[in-house]
């Protein structure tokens, strides 16, 4: 059985970033396994081993400049948070809220 899922299109991750960029405590290690957090570079993991490195609330595996053209570096292998967050939903929102002061 597959699932259908949402993507709003108004939204584009890659023109924005604020989800990686809205709090040290979001891109946090929850239902990975071992092996999925063995692929996630070593460089990328905060010293706690509990999510990814954030510089202030950035995520480090972030480059580019928000707002205007992002990318992570490690997308295949990013959290399961990061997976989960859809263009539209309600952290997106919450997200674009802090940073950008909107939902646009």
């Amino acid at each position: 059985m597959t699932h259908a899922v949402f993507v709003n299109p108004d939204f584009d991750c890659q023109s924005c970033g604020a989800c990686c960029a809205y709090s040290a405590e979001w891109p946090r290690f929850s239902l990975e396994t071992e092996e999925e957090l063995d692929s996630i570079p070593a460089d990328y993991v905060a010293a706690d081993l509990g999510g990814m490195r954030c510089e202030n609330d950035r995520c480090a595996a972030l480059e580019g400049t928000l707002g205007r053209a992002v990318a992570c570096k490690v997308y295949a292998v990013r959290p399961i948070v990061c997976r989960t967050c859809m263009p539209g939903d309600d952290e997106c929102l919450m997200a674009r809220a802090r940073l950008f002061g909107t939902d646009r």
